[in-house]
């Protein structure tokens, strides 16, 4: 894998790039998510602040993913950076209870950023590559969230104990200046052609859906992310059930670093599926029930060092999910529709996770935070059944689209 970033140069710079996005994110979100409620004295604000990020992202994604074919993706993913730059800077400003309203704009504004990087990065990932290093880059790529959200998570926990939050928000402009630098050194063209034509955006949302609803394995694919996405509702919890151990920031910091590890191991780990097509199905049902059962066992547990590898595993499976998926609709679905169908997909499992945080956030100051975490575990392993036996009905019915 190291070969292939050595390799290709615009991929070097798309990925380094994305790595420096990714932590600066979870640089921010985890100073964040203790500083809310310190300043508010309610849980309800970190789960506001999670779930507007989930919800903005899963509004406008039918959008930016028709956007992302549109339009030049390298110049969509520099107008972002500049985008999360300005807005990461004005959280230097919430200071109390009364201006705790600007990290919810905030945070959704640099969702909206994030809303139009994502969809332009994934979708032109396949053109800075050689068909024959596509899997491998995948793999990377999958990662690089993982990766620096174990950085981000943990280095943000820690130096938000040692020196205070806004020591970490200023930090973050700075990643956000390289991560923008690095896209503007991009050359390859990152799309086959900018289409022409101008379609309404709705009218081209509607072409994609139709893609999916006339391809059943697409259309599995797709609604997959969502068993882990009712999962992260969880997520809400984790800054409480730090505090139950006895650790605050610290212990948030390490349980989001957990997560972020599982996720960074998850498709390096399990990236030999992707050369084996019929594996492809019944190892993304596999993985969710993973989740579903590390979810249970850190619910049961009264112990940290306990929790935390069940965490990773949990993560792993979360993060394999996602690389699997991503890594077969970028191979089926066309240039000229990837970045929809990419939106479409991710708007589904994004507005999942943000449904589930705002259930989650609107029980987590009046139930224990492992009751949170359970219901999210059961909830998961329900939905991975579901998922599994319509599959398997698709197969049977459907032998050629579906391996």
């Amino acid at each position: 894998m190291w070969s292939v970033l050595t390799r290709n140069p615009d991929f070097r710079r798309l990925f380094i790039s994305q790595l420096v996005l990714f932590g600066g994110d979870w640089f921010v979100l985890i100073p964040l998510l203790t500083l809310l409620p310190k300043l508010t004295g309610s849980g309800l604000w970190g789960a506001l602040a999670l779930a507007t990020d989930m919800a903005l992202q899963a509004l406008l994604l039918p959008y930016t993913g028709t956007v992302a074919d549109r339009l030049d993706r390298r110049k969509i993913m520099l107008v972002a950076n500049v985008v999360s730059i300005t807005v990461v800077a004005a959280l230097l400003l919430v200071r109390s209870a009364g201006t705790a309203w600007i990290a919810i704009v905030a945070v959704g504004l640099l969702a909206v950023a994030k809303a139009f990087y994502t969809p332009a990065a994934g979708a032109a990932l396949p053109n800075t590559v050689p068909a024959s290093d596509l899997a491998k880059a995948n793999a990377l790529s999958g990662s690089a969230w993982g990766t620096m959200l174990v950085v981000g998570a943990s280095l943000g926990g820690l130096v938000s104990a040692a020196v205070g939050p806004y020591v970490c928000f200023a930090m973050t402009v700075g990643c956000l200046l390289i991560s923008a630098l690095l896209v503007w050194r991009i050359r390859a063209p990152l799309q086959a052609g900018v289409v022409a034509e101008r379609a309404a955006p709705f009218t081209a949302i509607r072409e994609a859906l139709r893609y999916i609803g006339g391809h059943p394995r697409v259309a599995a694919l797709v609604t997959v992310k969502s068993a882990i996405g009712f999962g992260n509702g969880g997520l809400v919890a984790f800054p409480l059930l730090a505090l139950v151990y006895g650790i605050g920031e610290t212990g948030t910091g390490l349980l989001f670093a957990a997560r972020g590890l599982g996720a960074l191991i998850g498709p390096l780990l399990l990236g030999w599926v992707l050369t084996r097509e019929r594996w492809l199905l019944p190892a993304l049902a596999v993985s969710m029930g993973l989740f579903s059962v590390c979810y249970l066992g850190i619910a049961a547990t009264t112990v940290i060092w306990v929790a935390l590898p069940l965490v990773v595993v949990a993560h792993m499976a979360g993060g394999a999910n996602w690389m699997i998926s991503n890594f077969a609709l970028q191979t089926e679905v066309p240039d000229g529709l990837r970045g929809r169908v990419l939106a479409a997909d991710m708007m589904i499992a994004t507005l999942a996770i943000a449904v589930s945080q705002l259930v989650a956030g609107a029980f987590v100051d009046s139930v224990s935070p492992r009751v949170v975490i359970a219901v999210s575990g059961a909830v998961t392993g329900a939905y991975a059944i579901v998922w599994r036996l319509i599959t398997l009905r698709l197969m049977r019915h459907a032998p050629a689209a579906l391996p």
